[in-house]
């Protein structure tokens, strides 16, 4: 036994030693590399030196500002998008409020009908002449429910009496849905409202026995109907399918980004059945259900989720008056994809950046190692015993001064200081007036700024606003960062243009948009439009309208089979037919004219705006394709118009159908 133990401990002693040594030969070999490190460091040019030091220097803020911008950028993103998907979310949770009243109102109606509960109670086998009169008169009020509601499917009166005559499409017996568990639940409720979801909306009468049955979802209101309180005659139910009573559950527009689930009380989803991302996830229905059982209990949404590779968003809202919710599943792929795209963006700039550095400081260094190179030479050859002809070194700072040195004990100092001083002074001059030159357009925008200050100063309103829209006008042609801008950018310049040319005129120019909201999103050529609005500002009311009281211009966008026309009207003197065709005939010729004979005929296209008019034509058949342009028409002494047609094309470049 002790044989073992010594054994054992010799063997745990050999480890310890085994380890030591290894740590050992690694702290040699860490000393070793650093020693070499240092070696071929001490060994390269100082100029080598100074260029590694300064992107050393620069890589650390630059990475440490570039995080943080990402950080910010890629908060934002995903801050914007729940956002908008929340702001849709709740748009679409009134809309179904609106159908709840609507349904609600229906079913009380048809439950404050004295006549109908009558009828509805009735045991005994009615008379000919009180259903005619009931057919006549309470009858015909139900059917007018339903037909002032378009929205509702169906409303149907359900009677527990076995005699009642039963009514297509609205009065029934009991006996038809009695057995179904919803009916059930609804009668529990004793008079109060009972909303149920139901996947298929199938037909009580059992018409169409061998024809296929559609899987149409439907929401169902029930409320019981007694005569006395406690004593059950019957039901009261009001459909409506799901497609009306959610449109945006079950909507024909895809962007393959979002989708809306309606989830009942007893956890079912319902949602569009094609491109849906349950499809691609079999998993994600039952992470949905789990979700809200978890919220039920706790009250915490997770509003995160990953499968595939893939990332959602879920957002949640309750429909409290139906005990039901609302959810939007939002794919971050797009987000993602644009935050990948600022992140390299960031990591080409700091590439770009560290490279353009390491070029400046490379012949900033070369120019300044230059002249240490010639002062050690000199020395070399002074020090060889040959004759010191002079040097003449340019700059100051440890070289100057070396310089200066070395010439002081050759017994020219004086000089050496003189034009040491001297280049000093070229140098300072030549860094203010580069410092000078350096005037952009961010100088431009203060002046304004400063300028639009002494106005409001003063109190001149007019020119204050004026300066306001010069300021947004500079700004949109100095930031061109693409060929293609929003649309509501593209109009708020018009109005900045229209606000600045005002100040020229007696009767200013209204400009009239008649734009739904849903169009501002759209991609249009950057300078499309202000082209069009110039020219009709600057022809249109001229000559014998110039003294019109009521200048304006209508902007009107319509859409036809995934294309957009932008029509832009003025109500000035217009063109007369022979103008108009020679117009015409400069917007689309495929080639400028050159030869003398043309040169009348560029004045008149000069005259009525036709150079802008051909460019803005040309752009959009270039970007865009030869089916598209614009059309110009217009009516002497009335009106012209200038029509743009170009694809309905969100601004991330997806044509939409």
């Amino acid at each position: 036994m002790l044989s073992k133990l010594s054994m054992l401990s010799i063997h745990d002693i050999s480890e310890v030693n085994v380890e030591e040594v290894k740590r050992e030969n690694l702290r040699e070999r860490s000393r070793e590399i650093w020693n070499s490190f240092l070696y071929w460091w001490g060994r390269r040019s100082l100029q080598s030196r100074l260029i590694a030091a300064y992107v050393f220097i620069i890589i650390g803020p630059c990475l440490l500002v570039s995080v943080y911008f990402y950080e910010s950028i890629n908060n934002t993103y995903f801050r914007d998008a729940v956002e908008k998907n929340e702001y849709l979310l709740q748009m679409e949770k009134l809309h179904i409020h609106n159908q709840i009243e609507a349904m609600e109102r229906a079913a009380q109606m048809a439950y404050s009908d004295s006549d109908v509960k009558d009828f509805l109670a009735n045991e005994t086998e009615p008379m000919l002449e009180d259903l005619v009169d009931f057919n006549t008169n309470a009858y015909v009020n139900m059917t007018r429910i339903q037909f002032n509601n378009p929205n509702i499917e169906h409303l149907r009166l359900y009677s527990k009496s076995k005699t009642m005559h039963e009514i297509w499409p609205i009065l029934f017996r009991e006996e038809r849905v009695s057995s179904e568990p919803w009916y059930q639940k609804a009668q529990q409720l004793e008079g109060q409202e009972y909303w149920s979801f139901q996947r298929s909306d199938p037909d009580l009468m059992q018409r169409y026995l061998g024809a296929p049955t559609e899987s149409l979802p439907k929401v169902s209101l029930l409320r019981e109907m007694s005569r006395p309180a406690g004593n059950h005659i019957g039901m009261v139910q009001v459909d409506m399918m799901l497609n009306r009573f959610t449109p945006k559950t079950y909507t024909d527009v895809r962007d393959n980004q979002t989708q809306m689930f309606l989830v009942d009380g007893e956890l079912q989803l319902f949602t569009r059945p094609d491109q849906s991302f349950l499809q691609d996830n079999e998993e994600m229905a039952s992470v949905i259900t789990e979700r809200y059982k978890n919220f039920r209990a706790t009250g915490e949404w997770d509003s995160s989720y990953s499968a595939n590779g893939k990332s959602y968003l879920l957002i949640n809202t309750p429909l409290e008056r139906i005990d039901a919710y609302l959810l939007n599943v939002v794919s971050t792929e797009g987000v993602l994809k644009d935050i990948s795209r600022t992140r390299n963006f960031i990591i080409g700039a700091n590439i770009g950046f560290i490279i353009l550095l390491t070029l400046i400081a490379y012949v900033m260094n070369a120019f300044i190692l230059k002249n240490l190179r010639r002062l050690t030479e000199t020395m070399k050859s002074v020090r060889r015993g040959e004759a010191y002809s002079g040097i003449t070194i340019r700059g100051g700072g440890e070289v100057g001064e070396l310089a200066h040195h070395f010439s002081k004990l050759m017994n020219t100092i004086n000089t050496l200081v003189a034009q040491a001083v001297s280049k000093q002074a070229l140098s300072k001059e030549a860094e203010l007036r580069t410092l000078h030159n350096q005037i952009d357009a961010h100088f431009l925008y203060n002046t304004l700024e400063n300028i639009k200050m002494l106005a409001e100063i003063e109190n001149q309103r007019t020119i204050s606003d004026a300066l306001t829209s010069l300021g947004g006008m500079m700004r949109y042609n100095f930031k061109w960062s693409g060929e293609y801008v929003k649309l509501r950018d593209e109009v708020r310049h018009i109005e900045n243009y229209i606000e600045v040319m005002n100040i020229r005129f007696e009767y200013p120019v209204k400009l009239v948009l008649h734009i739904e909201p849903r169009y501002l999103e759209l991609e249009v050529l950057k300078m499309s439009l202000q082209p069009i609005v110039e020219n009709s500002v600057k022809h249109a009311w001229n000559g014998e309208k110039e003294n019109l009281e009521d200048p304006n211009i209508h902007i009107h966008i319509s859409e036809t089979e995934g294309d957009i026309s932008i029509e832009l009207r003025d109500n000035g003197i217009g063109l007369t037919p022979e103008r108009l065709v020679a117009l015409n005939e400069a917007i689309y010729a495929k080639d400028e004219c050159c030869d003398s004979s043309c040169e009348q005929k560029k004045d008149v296209n000069r005259r009525a705006g036709g150079i802008g008019l051909r460019n803005v034509h040309q752009r959009l058949q270039i970007f865009y394709g030869e089916e598209y342009g614009l059309v110009v028409q217009s009516e002497a002494g009335s009106w012209t118009m200038v029509r743009l047609t170009l694809p309905k094309v969100l601004l991330t470049g997806e044509k939409q159908p």
